[in-house]
């Protein structure tokens, strides 16, 4: 047990007795327990295996190498269509996780084998950002302001790209690049 996860434990209001029994499942494991991400994580040989993480309808089991686990009851969700590796377990009540226990088990299992045997996730090599007409016009009126975000991840420019281009008014999406330039030319993440 993790001191840095007593201490998640003992401020976590929502969801805590589901957590309780997600962590008593992890430690049964033999993984060694962290806090990353503000989140339960759980190593082999620190490499993360999976990770506890709540939201506002579900608690999860999130395996980092998920894609490429075994799936036999069909219950890994892919989180968003954005990422790759990763699945989860999500369960949305008590009741669920107690029903659940030898499946959940069975699954961290056979996540710890999968990095036991040194596997990886293959991942889709990442497609170069089409910036939209208004936007790349918006960054070419700041100077060097193109050739920063060029610069910058593919990661990292979808995510500016994501925030920019979800505005429906054009002069949002321009607004929204001046707020985000100094970031950008200092080569930083929007959330970063």
């Amino acid at each position: 047990m993790n001191h840095r996860v007593d201490v998640f434990m003992k401020k976590t209001v929502e969801w805590h007795d589901e957590y309780a029994v997600l962590r008593e499942i992890a430690l049964s494991t033999g993984l060694t327990e962290d806090l990353k991400w503000m989140h339960p994580c759980y190593t082999l040989d620190d490499k993360n295996v999976f990770l506890l993480h709540a939201f506002k309808g579900y608690i999860a089991v999130f395996f980092h190498k998920g894609a490429i686990m075994k799936d036999p009851n069909g219950i890994l969700i892919q989180q968003t269509e954005n990422v790759q590796a990763g699945r989860q377990l999500r369960f949305k009540n008590m009741e669920e996780i107690l029903k659940a226990k030898k499946i959940i088990k069975a699954y961290m299992k056979d996540a710890i084998a999968i990095e036991e045997a040194g596997l990886q996730v293959p991942m889709k090599k990442p497609v170069p950002v089409e910036l939209p007409k208004d936007i790349a016009d918006a960054m070419k009126k700041i100077s060097g302001l193109t050739a920063a975000f060029k610069k910058l991840t593919p990661s990292c420019q979808r995510e500016y790209l994501l925030y920019f281009d979800g505005a429906k008014k054009a002069e949002t999406r321009v607004s929204r690049v001046q707020k985000y330039a100094e970031k950008i030319l200092s080569g930083k993440r929007m959330n970063g």
